[in-house]
C-alpha cells in the first residue's frame, strides 16, 4: 500500500466532530446519572433508612442440657440527643417483649442534655434485670468527623481529647438506681430464671480504657454460662475472655458499618474486628483474628455485635444497615445451629 492511500485510509477513520460532541453527551448524561443515584443514596440513608428499626432474633446454643431457654434483649448504641422521640418510642415499646435479662453496650448519649431522655426511653425495660458497660460517646460529645477516616484509617477515635464531658456518672447512677449492674471492670452473678450467669466487663477498649487484667480469671465452675460484655470488639479483649472461658461475648460499636455496599457489605467496623463479624452471631477463639466461624473449633464460643440503634447526629445516615435491637434466645448447648428467626 503505498503513503497516499494509508493516509487517506486513516483520514476516514478520524472520528467526525459529530461523533465527538455525542460521546460528550453521553459521557456527560452518564456523570449525572452517578451524580443523582448517589444523592438518592443519600437522601434515602438521611430520611428514611435511619428510622428504619428492625428487631433482630437469634437463637444461642449456650446452656447447659436441661436449661430453660432465655431471652436476652440487647441494646446497643442509642445515641441519643433530645427530642428523637420516634427513636425513644421504637425501643421504649421493646419492653413487650418481656425479656428475662437486658444487656446494654454503651453509647447511650449524644448529648449532654440526653439523660433525662435516655432514662424515659428504657423506663419499662429498667424493670427488667439488667448489665451494662459505657462506651465513648458516654464520655466524649460528639464533634465533626470526616466520615471518609472511618474508611481510609479503619477506626477513629477522640484525637488526645482527656475531660469527659458527658454527664456519665449521672447514668450510671440512674441505671444502678433501678437496678442494672455496671460491669465496667468487674464480675457479677445473677440468677435468671433458673439459670445461674456470671458477666465480667471492661470499659471501652476503643479508648484504651479496658483493663481486663484487673477481672481476669477462669470462669466460675458452677455458672452455667459466663458472659463477657464489651463495648468496642476489640480482639484483644475477646480473646483475653474467652480464654478465660466466657462462652458468649456481647458487643456493639460498630453500628454494623453503618454504611454497608449491598453484596458486599461493611466497608469498617470502627475497630481491629473482621469486616465478617460487623453484626449478628459468630464464633470466637483466642487467635481468631479473620478466620471464619466456619474455621471454629468446637469449644469455640459465641459472640453477637449489634449494629446498634442509632449514629452520631454528625453522621445521621445508615445505608444498607438499618437501626436494630436483638433478642437473643439462648438454649442449650447442643441444640440446632445459631438461627436468625
Amino acid at each position: 500500500m503505498d503513503t497516499r492511500r494509508l493516509l487517506t485510509r486513516l483520514r476516514d477513520r478520524e472520528p467526525r466532530p459529530g461523533a465527538l460532541a455525542g460521546v460528550g453527551r453521553g459521557a456527560a448524561l452518564g456523570a449525572a446519572a452517578v451524580a443523582g443515584a448517589g444523592a438518592a443514596c443519600v437522601a434515602w440513608g438521611h430520611f428514611v433508612e435511619r428510622h428504619l428499626y428492625t428487631l433482630r432474633r437469634f437463637t444461642v446454643p449456650v446452656l447447659p442440657e436441661g436449661a430453660l431457654p432465655l431471652r436476652v434483649l440487647h441494646v446497643s448504641d442509642l445515641h441519643l440527643v433530645p427530642g428523637q422521640r420516634r427513636r425513644m418510642q421504637w425501643v421504649h415499646d421493646l419492653a413487650a417483649l418481656e425479656p428475662d435479662l437486658v444487656v446494654n453496650t454503651g453509647d447511650n448519649m449524644s448529648s449532654t442534655a440526653a439523660v433525662p431522655w435516655v432514662m424515659a426511653t428504657f423506663d419499662d425495660l429498667l424493670a427488667t434485670p439488667g448489665v451494662f458497660v459505657r462506651g465513648s460517646n458516654d464520655y466524649f460529645s460528639p464533634r465533626p468527623v470526616d466520615p471518609l477516616k472511618y474508611v481510609t484509617q479503619g477506626r477513629s477515635r477522640y484525637g488526645g481529647r482527656t475531660q469527659r464531658d458527658m454527664p456519665w456518672r449521672e447514668l450510671v447512677a440512674g441505671f444502678e438506681e433501678r437496678g442494672w449492674v455496671d460491669l465496667t471492670h468487674r464480675r457479677h452473678r445473677i440468677e435468671v430464671e433458673g439459670v445461674r450467669l456470671e458477666f465480667v466487663g471492661v470499659d471501652d477498649p476503643h479508648l484504651e480504657l479496658d483493663d481486663y487484667a484487673s477481672v481476669a480469671g477462669p470462669a466460675a465452675r458452677d455458672a452455667d454460662l459466663t458472659i463477657g460484655v464489651t463495648h468496642a470488639p476489640y480482639q484483644r479483649v475477646l480473646d483475653a475472655m474467652v480464654a478465660d472461658g466466657a462462652g458468649l461475648v456481647i458487643a456493639g460499636h460498630t453500628h454494623g458499618g453503618q454504611v454497608c455496599l449491598p453484596g458486599i457489605g461493611a466497608l469498617t467496623t470502627n475497630c481491629d474486628l473482621d469486616p465478617g463479624r460487623v453484626k449478628g452471631v459468630s464464633r470466637w477463639w483466642p487467635g481468631a483474628g479473620s478466620r471464619p466461624s466456619a474455621a471454629a473449633p468446637d469449644d469455640a464460643a459465641w459472640m453477637h455485635v449489634s449494629a446498634g440503634l442509632g449514629h452520631s447526629p454528625m453522621a445521621p445516615y445508615r445505608f444498607a444497615c438499618r437501626p436494630e435491637a436483638t433478642l437473643l434466645t439462648l438454649v442449650p448447648r447442643g441444640s440446632s445451629s445459631p438461627s436468625a428467626d
